[in-house]
Formats: C-alpha cells, sequence, structure tokens
C-alpha cells in the first residue's frame, strides 16, 4: 500500500504556511459565483487567505480585479459595511462609484481598470507620476458561471489550463446558466487535504453513508472500487438524483445525455473546487483553509432558472439529503485530523481502491516543488 503524506502536513503552521505561498498564492481559486458579484451592483470583496481582494465588472462587462489596498497610504479601497457600522466608528465615502474607485482617506482615484487618475493637491510630474501608482492586479477570470481569482498573476498559467479535461467531461451541463437556489456555510476542524481526500474516494462511503449508499449502491460495493467517473455512477432502480428517495419533480437538465439522465458525476478542481452533479442540480463545495487544522466550506446548490422560478419550487429534497451526507464526511474527517495528532502517527496508507487519493499527494508535492525552485 502506498503512504500518505506526512502527518505533520495536516497540522504543522510552518507546513501550512509553505502550502499557502505554493498552491492558494499561485493557483486559481475558486470565490464563488459571477451571479453574486452581479448581485451586489458589479463590485464585491473577497478574503482569499488573508488578501483582500476587490472583484469588479466594468460596463462592457469585462471582469477585473485588484488587490483591496491604495497605493497611497495602504488603506482598503472598499470596506464592508458591518466593520463601520459598528458602535464607535463613522460611514465614511469611497469604494467604486460609477468608472471610478475612490479611497476614503486622502481622496486617490482611480479608473475601473485601476489606473490613478486623480491624486488631489498632487502636481503630476512635479509630485508625483500616476502611472507609478496604478493598483496592484490580481488574475481574474470565469468557467461554467465560477468565479476565479490569481493572486499571483505575472507569468501565471491560464484559467484553461488550470481546470484540464473538467469543463470537457461536463459539457453538456448548463452550469453557466444555473443560479444558487440554497446554500450552507461549514467550520470544520480539519486540513482542507484531508477534506480533498475524503471527497476523492469512497472506501468510506459504506460505513459512513448508509443513505447515500441506498441511492447509490455502486458507492459500497467491492469497497467503492472502480467507479467510472467519466460516463457517470449509476444510481439504484428507480433512482435518479440525490435526495433520500432518489427521485425529485424538477425537471432534468436540458441537453443531457442518456447517461447523465442516470448517473451522478462529480469534478475535484485543485485547489478548491469540488462540483457534484445530478441531473436536476448541482452541488458545489468551496473550500477555504482558516489555518493547518481548520477549514470553512460554503455548499452551494445549483439549480435550473426555470426551475427556480415555478410556483412552489422547494430545493430542501436536495439540500437536506446533502447536508446529512456532509455532516457525516465533516464528522469523519475531524476524527481523522484528531487521530493523527497522536505521536506514533507520522503517515497512514492508502489502500488499493483509494488510488484517487494518490492525486492530492501528487498535487501537493508539485506544487511545493516547483514553488521551492
Amino acid at each position: 500500500m502506498e503512504k500518505t503524506l506526512p502527518s505533520n502536513w495536516y497540522s504543522d503552521p510552518d507546513h501550512h504556511a509553505e502550502e499557502c505561498r505554493a498552491i492558494f498564492m499561485r493557483e486559481w481559486y475558486c470565490t464563488g459565483r459571477v451571479e453574486e458579484l452581479d448581485a451586489a451592483g458589479g463590485h464585491m470583496v473577497v478574503d482569499v487567505m488573508g488578501q483582500s481582494i476587490l472583484i469588479l465588472r466594468k460596463p462592457d462587462g469585462a471582469l477585473r480585479a485588484f488587490y483591496n489596498v491604495c497605493r497611497h497610504r495602504g488603506a482598503e479601497l472598499c470596506t464592508a459595511r458591518h466593520l463601520e457600522e459598528r458602535a464607535g466608528r463613522a460611514p465614511l465615502k469611497g469604494g467604486v462609484a460609477g468608472s471610478m474607485i475612490r479611497c476614503a482617506y486622502h481622496s486617490w482615484a482611480y479608473d475601473l481598470d485601476g489606473r490613478l487618475v486623480a491624486a488631489p493637491h498632487l502636481v503630476e510630474g512635479e509630485h508625483i507620476r500616476k502611472a507609478d501608482f496604478s493598483l496592484h492586479k490580481v488574475g481574474v477570470d470565469s468557467w461554467g458561471g465560477f468565479l476565479f481569482v490569481h493572486l499571483s498573476p505575472e507569468g501565471a498559467g491560464t484559467l484553461a489550463e488550470q481546470l484540464g479535461g473538467a469543463p470537457e467531461r461536463v459539457a453538456r451541463y448548463p452550469l453557466a446558466n444555473l443560479r444558487i437556489g440554497a446554500e450552507i456555510t461549514y467550520e470544520i476542524e480539519a486540513n482542507w487535504k484531508i477534506l480533498a481526500e475524503n471527497y476523492n474516494e469512497c472506501y468510506h462511503c459504506g460505513g459512513v453513508h448508509p443513505e447515500l449508499c441506498a441511492i447509490v449502491p455502486a458507492f459500497r460495493a467491492n469497497g467503492g472500487s472502480g467507479l467510472d467517473w467519466e460516463n457517470g455512477v449509476p444510481h439504484r432502480e428507480g433512482a435518479d438524483t440525490f435526495t433520500a428517495t432518489g427521485t425529485t419533480p424538477r425537471s432534468s437538465f436540458p441537453g443531457l445525455d442518456a447517461a447523465e439522465q442516470q448517473n451522478h458525476k462529480g469534478e475535484l478542481i485543485y485547489p478548491n473546487l469540488f462540483v457534484s452533479l445530478a441531473r436536476d442540480h448541482v452541488a458545489c463545495f468551496l473550500l477555504t483553509p482558516k489555518g493547518p487544522t481548520a477549514t470553512t466550506i460554503r455548499c452551494l446548490f445549483l439549480f435550473a432558472q426555470d426551475e427556480m422560478a415555478r410556483p412552489g419550487f422547494d430545493p430542501a429534497d436536495a439540500v437536506e439529503f446533502w447536508d446529512l451526507v456532509n455532516r457525516q464526511d465533516w464528522s469523519v474527517c475531524e476524527r481523522v485530523q484528531r487521530g493523527i495528532r497522536n505521536r506514533v502517527h507520522d503517515h497512514g496508507y492508502y489502500a488499493p481502491m483509494e488510488d484517487w487519493n494518490l492525486d492530492i499527494r501528487q498535487y501537493v508535492i508539485s506544487r511545493l516543488e516547483a514553488a521551492r525552485g
């Protein structure tokens, strides 16, 4: 059997910091859905591994992203409303308005491409060369309605390169046209890699997910080995989606082939996006490491807009089933995190049916080696 990554890689603060630099600062990172940007008025601030990032959409539809920091004295350009609504604070002007990004501190102003266009009381050429004070850029792109940023865009590969074959494998699902019908946020006391490893195998499914295996018996057959993720994993007879009954009144997404009408598909898009696809809904998991032993996961449930517009639309059948399965996963992942703290555990093992788990090992090691040069 193959060894896992060393146990201390799941808990050591110094190693976690190295992973942050080598992976999360150097890879395309999913922040959410494009619809969230549009609903926020075309601009929003997101936290990516402790970095405050301003994302906006220009009037022509183009996406832009910058570090949320003024080039003058480092003030935030946009601040979350709840921070200024606290007792003892006063709301200030500034932020994105019209075609400008204005800092509330000294009124330095930038256009939507990040170029400095105004610095009050400073004379161009005498005190300042505006071209030297553009905002620090962040890479931004989208795929399938998902919004991605890259914190080190200079010399970065494209989002398409990072996605690899995933877009082709799920091309018939109308991901870009789906909308968030529900969401749940989980705070999990486990390293992000433990969660990725758990998503990548079904050896645990028979013991941890009896309700899930009642809908998808293949998940427990032969220890969850030999699953055909390329064509999807079949539900039991009479079932065709992820709900407690395996059925739903929702229509299937148009354009799916016969296998996708019946089977379940999944994609793990490193470093932080898991996508599970049924014929009528998609469950998305966005991981945010909060330290070496803590991870926040936003679980978004996506549905067709036509279905959401129908009177009586209710996503509860999918949401409640996924919530049960999720909570089972988080509980067992936390048991792993607590267990590997024991001094006798320096690594684990991958059983033969856990071949997919080797993927996280190879992914992490390759990124660390590339960053170390």
